[in-house]
């Protein structure tokens, strides 16, 4: 049995298939157990490393590490934590360090967006300084799809699916009430610098005359008089009107709409809900009756809705890292490469993460339509293969069935460590 063991940990905001990415980690260094030994999973994230709270996942069953395909959440827990830089909190990483040194863990399995690639490079960079053999590689996740280099970040596509499906659902109950009731339905979705979720909404019609009437992204600023003009022309015209709103909106000077004063432990600003803002704003100026929604976790957490090829590309990236890790590489992040359009195709290749980390990729604007209030042709053909196909989990007794992990510790070997 070899000692070089290998660390798994989960970062940021779950995703729907962020566990079929663990599943991918998991299986993939079961395969490889005469190189690998144990693979600890971080409980909570890097918080779990730093804490020496491991998770031994070679006590899970086989059968409960191929359920977490069709689990959401984060089935180890995630976290919020951004470890400060190396020349003045140098202690943290040294301590990573020391629980790696005592576990005998060789590889780092790291699974987040843009914040968790700068963690994994900058470990990658510490141990190779302190001569402590380490290979950290990073495994893609975001549902904002704002990471540089891949086509597009695992968990993105089924968060667009549901986006799409939830926007068409909601234009058929407004389209059946609007002569006597609501007139003005507006959909609020992630997305905080780029407005990839939102603009999956235009998915929910073939054309770009039926609902969602609007979309309102952060690349394009908001202007309160065209915006409340193009709300009314489309109630005149359709006798309602649907809009989609990415919770980032902003306007000409970078102030969000719905800035609630307060920062996440990310640094990011906390916003306080752009759609009760937004709705205010159509009662004030145009008087219309109005209903909001906020998809908020219920988009991310959304497994039996999720994009069969979101899916298999989180399994694939998890299984990939592995890989990386056993061909000796450092610092990298497999990521997808879009071979063909029509018909679709994908494959993986190995981004360093220099190019990658506190790096964020925007809606271009060769996507946008010339109004700025939706997508084009080229904006939905690059989305519509994302939500392709149909992954549904099991169900039992009318739900969907989830794993069922026995999370169980190691025995601390270290003193005792307070974040």
């Amino acid at each position: 049995m070899t000692s070089n063991n290998a660390f798994y940990a989960q970062s940021g905001g779950v995703t729907a298939v962020i566990n079929a990415s663990a599943c991918g980690v998991i299986q993939t260094c079961r395969k490889y157990s005469d190189r690998i030994g144990t693979l600890y999973a971080g409980h909570n994230g890097i918080i779990g490393a730093l804490t020496e709270d491991l998770i031994d996942t070679s006590l899970e069953s086989d059968e409960a590490i191929a359920a977490l395909r069709h689990t959401p959440g984060g089935a180890f827990g995630s976290c919020r934590y951004k470890l400060k830089d190396i020349e003045t909190h140098r202690s943290q990483y040294e301590r990573l360090i020391e629980v790696f040194k005592a576990h005998d863990i060789r590889y780092f399995f790291y699974n987040g967006g843009g914040d968790s690639a700068d963690t994994c490079l900058k470990i990658s960079r510490l141990s190779e300084h302190m001569g402590y053999p380490l290979q950290a590689i990073h495994v893609a996740k975001t549902v904002d799809n704002d990471l540089p280099i891949t086509d597009n970040s695992p968990g993105f596509g089924s968060v667009a699916k549901y986006i799409a499906t939830s926007t068409r659902e909601a234009a058929l109950d407004i389209a059946s009430m609007c002569s006597t009731s609501t007139k003005v339905f507006i959909l609020e979705a992630m997305g905080r610098h780029a407005g990839w979720i939102a603009a999956a909404g235009a998915l929910a019609s073939e054309t770009n005359d039926g609902p969602p009437h609007m979309i309102l992204l952060p690349e394009v600023p908001f202007d309160r008089q065209r915006v409340m003009a193009h709300i009314d022309a489309a109630v005149k015209k359709h006798g309602y009107c649907v809009v989609v709103v990415s919770e980032g909106a902003r306007y000409e000077d970078g102030t969000f709409l719905a800035d609630a004063g307060n920062t996440d432990a990310f640094g990011h600003r906390q916003l306080g809900g752009v759609a009760p803002t937004l709705a205010g704003m159509v009662k004030q100026d145009l008087g219309y009756k109005y209903h909001w929604a906020v998809a908020d976790y219920l988009q991310r957490a959304a497994r039996h809705l999720a994009s069969a090829v979101d899916v298999e590309q989180a399994y694939a990236v998890g299984q990939r890292a592995v890989e990386c890790a056993l061909e000796g590489k450092n610092a990298v992040m497999p990521a997808i490469q879009r071979d063909s359009e029509d018909p679709y195709s994908w494959s993986i290749i190995d981004a360093p993460l220099e190019r990658v980390a506190n790096q964020e990729k925007f809606m271009p604007a060769e996507y946008i339509r010339e109004d700025g209030f939706g997508i084009n042709d080229a904006g939905r053909r690059y989305l519509r293969p994302l939500i392709q196909g149909e992954d549904f989990p099991p169900f039992e007794n009318g739900l969907p069935k989830v794993a069922k992990l026995r999370l169980e510790r190691i025995t601390k070997k270290l003193p005792e460590y307070h974040l």
